[in-house]
């Protein structure tokens, strides 16, 4: 698990440092009408992070085994309005949630990390599992949507 804090302690300083080198126009802009701009994409970390924040909770206490439940990820991130939100906003919003849970990644018990959850269809996984995935689902936007640079905004 110390991996995976020191990796979201990283994004934690470096995500708002990569944010303010952009322009407003390349963080507000959609590459397509469907896909999202980087400051929805940060939102959407934000709200992800909220999500995963309940789940490594429960995980640790409730029976096993632990259902997830999914959300709507479009839907939260339209209804909150992220692309109409200001970026310091959002930024602050993504440290205190994610410094929240390294605090909670620090403290599991170890021999809570073998605990159970079914992920969706029978996919049974592990709290560990669920804690490592969620720093490479937040990488995977952080650098293939993110850190893309958009030629000539």
């Amino acid at each position: 698990m110390q991996k995976v804090v020191e990796g979201i302690n990283l994004w934690i300083r470096r995500l708002p440092e990569e944010y303010n080198a952009m322009s407003k126009k390349e963080i507000s802009n959609r590459p397509l009408p469907a896909k999202w701009s980087k400051k929805e994409i940060l939102g959407h970390l934000c709200d992800s992070a909220v999500n995963n924040l309940e789940r490594f909770i429960r995980i640790q206490y409730e029976e096993p085994v632990y259902s997830i439940h999914s959300y709507n990820q479009d839907q939260w991130v339209i209804i909150q309005n992220y692309q109409d939100r200001p970026l310091d906003e959002l930024i602050n919003l993504f440290q205190t949630l994610n410094k929240h849970i390294v605090t909670i990644v620090k403290n599991i018990p170890s021999e809570k990390l073998d605990n159970i959850c079914d992920i969706s269809n029978n996919q049974l996984k592990t709290l560990e599992w669920l804690i490592q995935d969620y720093l490479e689902h937040m990488e995977h936007h952080i650098h293939n949507q993110i850190l893309v640079k958009n030629n000539g905004l």
